[in-house]
């Protein structure tokens, strides 16, 4: 594999790293229509809504984002995709980074944004709540550049409108100590929710982690899918009672064995370097880095298949610089730009002739951030009462944030 063109040191200043689950579903409300009413006068002018809008770029762009995911150049000068746009079109940047999906529900519910880089979990909720817009896919030329998995995705697609442009994917795999596993890697999740004696001799109680947010009750719904299929399970986000409460007994099993409920990524790598942790869910950022670092770290998806995540960029509803926004659209999908944020943050591009002759990402980047594992993973998506096939019984996701926080303290 060609050597990332990491920097470990910068990265470490990027601080904590945070993708954990929203809280309860905001209020579902319909966005303004924007009609505008007519008058019966023929002597009276058109009204103004009937003119063309104006494509003027407005000269700056607000955006809420995941740490690392919109970069200048400050921590690292290789990685830098703003200052060419700043340049190109005029549209001055700013950043607001958010830790968890909630705080970027919270801020676009407050507004005086214009796009947030939304994962799966929070964007189905700010679209049902009438937080962002539809977009016009005509306005982004490369939006058929676009993984054709990732172009009508239920995360950011409803009723055919697409809310948003799809930025970056990532996959929830098991990382594992090596010098643990020895020649028996694990290939399930049962190492991380099992009582069992690994390879090493020893107990995994106290040396496994958990991911602390609620959506990981999907993880938990995801293995007792091939463990107890009697359940039923066929879609670990849509859970009725009976199949919501055997994964929360599970998790309470597990908490027997947690060292740590882990949300910080460096947290997590500094754990499994100093404090004996065997293993856990992860990302591919701290499994790759850690390994490039000399650690004896390895990573899988299990038998089971594993969770992921899928971002957004969406269109707050009343954005104040929408062509720049547009533009930022356009501009996020260009394959320079999706493969050096591929390489900073370990995932996958949205378009995959981005995997191609980036010096930043190497000739095998996309394969070790996940990209063969598409069919494998079950896409983070806010669970709801509705199951998807007619029923209206499954368990909504306000229920796996008061069931997990439960969970976590010990109840």
């Amino acid at each position: 594999m060609k050597k990332y063109a990491f920097n470990l040191i910068a990265l470490f200043v990027l601080g904590s790293l945070v993708l954990s689950a929203c809280g309860g579903a905001a209020p579902a409300t319909e966005a303004p229509s924007g009609a505008t009413e007519v008058s019966s006068s023929a002597t009276e002018a058109p009204a103004a809504a009937t003119e063309a809008p104006s494509m003027e770029l407005e000269g700056a762009l607000s955006i809420v984002a995941w740490a690392g995911y919109i970069e200048r150049g400050e921590t690292d000068p290789a990685y830098d995709w703003v200052t060419s746009f700043e340049a190109e079109t005029g549209c001055i940047v700013s950043v607001k980074t958010a830790a968890t999906s909630d705080e970027m529900v919270a801020l676009m519910n407050e507004g005086g944004f214009d796009l947030v880089t939304a994962s799966g979990d929070a964007s189905n909720r700010l679209i049902s709540g009438g937080r962002v817009q539809p977009i016009d896919i005509s306005r982004v030329p490369s939006y058929d550049k676009i993984d054709s998995r990732l172009q009508n995705a239920p995360w950011h697609t409803v009723d055919d409108v697409h809310y948003g442009v799809p930025y970056s994917s990532g996959e929830n795999i098991l990382m594992y100590n090596t010098e643990v596993f020895g020649d028996q890697p694990p290939t399930s999740w049962n190492v991380v929710f099992e009582e069992m004696t690994l390879p090493d001799g020893e107990s995994n109680k106290g040396r496994i982690q958990a991911y602390d947010g609620p959506i990981y009750v999907a993880d938990a719904a995801l293995y007792l899918k091939s463990k107890n299929p009697e359940l039923g399970i066929t879609d670990p986000y849509a859970l009725n009672r009976d199949q919501f409460n055997a994964a929360i007994e599970l998790l309470r099993q597990q908490r027997t064995l947690i060292n740590r409920y882990w949300h910080d990524a460096f947290v997590q790598m500094d754990d499994f370097t100093n404090e004996g942790v065997a293993a856990s869910g992860s990302w591919p950022f701290q499994a790759n880095l850690l390994k490039f670092g000399g650690a004896p770290i390895e990573k899988v998806v299990p038998v089971e298949g594993a969770t992921g995540w899928a971002d957004t960029t969406m269109l707050h509803v009343d954005s104040e610089h929408v062509n720049c926004a547009y533009a930022w659209m356009e501009h996020s999908l260009d394959p320079k730009v999706q493969g050096d944020l591929a390489a900073w943050f370990q995932n996958v591009p949205v378009r995959l002739d981005a995997c191609d002759g980036n010096e930043l990402l190497g000739a095998d980047g996309c394969v070790n951030n996940g990209l063969n594992d598409f069919d494998k993973i079950q896409w983070w998506r806010t669970p709801t009462t509705d199951c998807g096939d007619g029923r209206m019984e499954c368990v909504p996701y306000h229920e796996w944030v008061t069931n997990y926080v439960a969970v976590i303290g010990g109840r």
